[in-house]
């Protein structure tokens, strides 16, 4: 079985040049494509990485008032 690199080489070898131009340049885009999908998918990880579990703990005073659920008073408006 023939490799994906050998196939390649084979079938570039008898393009003309102009194709060759073309190629070249899809291959050059198709790794600065790669190369930007692989810094979002680190810059990801990074995001997703500073939401920890329980980073919020401290932050909410249980239990809630008695009046939590009333309407506020600056949305009178809008009701």
């Amino acid at each position: 079985m023939m490799s994906t690199d050998t196939a390649l080489w084979n079938i570039v070898e008898n393009m003309p040049d102009s194709l060759k131009i073309e190629l070249l340049q899809y291959a050059e885009y198709l790794m600065t494509k790669s190369s930007n999908l692989q810094r979002e998918k680190k810059s990801e990880e990074i995001t997703n990485k500073k939401g920890l579990a329980g980073s919020m703990k401290g932050t909410f005073v249980l239990p809630l008032s008695e009046d939590f659920d009333e309407p506020l008073e600056d949305f009178e408006d809008y009701m």
